[in-house]
C-alpha cells in the first residue's frame, strides 16, 4: 500500500475497500444520532505537519509497573512522546500494550486506592509542571479544566441516576457560571456535538440514549470547561461502523473548530488513517515507532508496524490469506534485556535478545526503535 500526501478524503478512497468505517463515511449514511449533517475535517493541520510545533504535553521516560500477588508486573517502560498544538496525535497498539495506562497516569488516575503498590516515574510535563508532582488539589485545577478525558464505556461513564444534561450542567457550573447561562451552554454543546433534538435530549437519561448518543454526551461534556488536550481512549469501541464514523468526523471538526489537541487511543490503524496527524506504535509497554502518519503508512520501519500494516484487509490482498504475527506477548513480570519484539520479529539476530534498541531517527519527523533499521532503509 502507498500512500501520497493526499487529502483526507483522497485517503478515505484508497482505505474503502480496506475498512468499514472508510465506506461509510465516502458514502455517506443516516445516521439517527445525528441531526446536522456532519463536514469533512481539514486534514492534515500545517502547523505541526513538520517537526515543529509546540508542546502541550510532553511525557518523558514514563515507566509504569502495578504490584500483583505475582509480583511487579511492567506495564509502561521509558515511553516518551510530545502532543503538540493544533494536532491529533494516535497511540496505536494492540490490547494490553500499555496505552490506557499512559493516559491514566498522565491524568493521575492510577492511585493507592485502585492500584495500591504501584510504581510510576519519568516526567509528565504541562505549562512547565511535572504532573506526577503535584497534589492532588492541584491536579484538581488541571483535570477536567484543562486537560479532559473521554473513556472507552460512555455508559459506564455516567451516572444512570442523572439526567444527561443535568451532568454535563454540573461540569460548567464547577466554574462558577450562573445557572441559566450553564443550561444555555449545555444546549449549545449538546448541539455543538450534533445530538438529534438537543432540548429532549438534555432531559433523558444515559440508559435512555444509544451507544452514539451516550459518547456525544460524554464529548459534550468534557469540552464543556474548554480544554487545551482531549484524550479519547477508544472513542468508537462497541459503536457499529456508522456511527463510528461519525464520532471520527465529529473529533476532526472539534479540532478544526477549537483547534485543540487531540490524544487519540486506538488499536485500529483505520482510525488512524482517518484522523490522525502524528503516530506512535507501543508494543508491550515499549515506544517502537513514531512519525507522522504518512511517514508511518509509506514506510513502516520497525517489523511490528510493518507486520500491522500487511494484516490489514484490503482490495488488493483477496488472492491470500490475511497475514498473522506468530508468537505471543513476553510476559510483564520478566525482565527483558533486549526487544520485547524479537521472539516474533523475522529479522530478529543475536543483539535483538541482547541490548534494547533506542529510537533513531530516519528522518526528521520519523523514527523507530530497531537495530536493523538503517540497514531496511538503505535495502542491504
Amino acid at each position: 500500500m502507498c500512500w501520497t500526501r493526499a487529502s483526507r478524503y483522497e485517503r478515505r478512497i484508497i482505505l474503502n475497500d480496506s475498512h468499514p468505517i472508510h465506506r461509510e463515511t465516502c458514502q455517506g449514511s443516516t445516521d439517527p444520532d445525528s441531526a446536522v449533517p456532519d463536514s469533512p475535517g481539514t486534514g492534515l493541520n500545517p502547523a505541526i505537519s513538520s517537526n515543529e510545533g509546540q508542546a502541550v504535553l510532553s511525557i518523558a521516560d514514563l515507566e509504569i509497573a502495578f504490584s500483583t500477588p505475582s509480583g511487579m508486573a511492567t506495564a509502561v517502560k521509558s515511553v516518551s512522546f510530545d502532543i503538540r498544538k493544533g494536532e491529533i496525535y494516535a497511540l496505536v497498539g494492540e490490547s494490553g500494550c500499555g496505552k490506557s495506562s499512559t493516559a491514566h497516569a498522565v491524568m493521575r488516575l492510577i492511585n493507592q486506592i485502585n492500584a495500591p503498590h504501584h510504581r510510576i516515574a519519568g516526567t509528565v510535563l504541562y505549562k512547565d509542571k511535572n504532573l506526577l508532582d503535584l497534589t492532588e488539589d492541584q491536579m484538581c485545577t488541571i483535570r477536567g479544566k484543562e486537560i479532559s478525558m473521554i473513556f472507552q464505556d460512555p455508559l459506564n461513564s455516567l451516572n444512570p441516576l442523572y439526567r444527561s444534561g443535568r451532568q454535563v450542567y454540573e461540569a460548567i457550573r464547577l466554574d462558577n457560571i450562573p445557572k441559566p447561562q450553564a443550561w444555555q451552554q449545555v444546549l449549545k454543546l449538546f448541539e455543538q456535538v450534533r445530538l438529534s433534538d438537543p432540548d429532549r435530549r438534555i432531559g433523558s437519561y444515559p440508559q435512555e440514549l444509544s451507544g452514539g448518543m451516550r459518547q456525544r454526551v460524554m464529548i459534550g461534556m468534557m469540552l464543556s470547561r474548554s480544554p487545551n488536550l482531549l484524550i479519547a481512549d477508544e472513542p468508537t469501541t462497541a459503536l457499529d461502523v456508522t456511527i463510528q464514523a461519525r464520532i471520527l468526523e465529529l473529533i476532526l471538526s472539534i479540532r478544526d473548530t477549537l483547534g485543540m489537541s487531540v490524544w487519540v487511543i486506538t488499536h485500529d490503524f483505520g482510525i488512524v488513517a482517518e484522523i490522525a496527524d502524528r503516530v506512535g506504535v507501543m508494543y508491550a509497554g515499549v515506544m517502537v515507532e513514531e512519525g507522522g502518519v504518512f511517514d508511518i503508512f509509506d514506510a513502516p520501519c520497525h517489523p511490528y508496524t510493518r507486520m500491522l500494516m500487511e494484516s490489514l484487509p484490503s482490495g488488493t490482498k483477496h488472492d491470500r490469506r490475511l497475514l498473522t504475527i506468530p508468537g505471543t506477548l513476553p510476559d510483564p513480570f520478566i525482565p527483558f534485556p533486549g526487544c520485547p519484539f524479537h521472539d516474533r520479529c523475522p529479522d530478529r539476530t543475536k543483539i535483538c535478545a541482547e541490548k534494547m534498541p533506542g529510537m533513531q531517527e530516519l528522518t526528521p519527523t520519523h523514527k523507530a526503535a530497531c537495530w536493523h533499521v538503517s540497514d531496511r532503509m538503505t535495502g542491504e
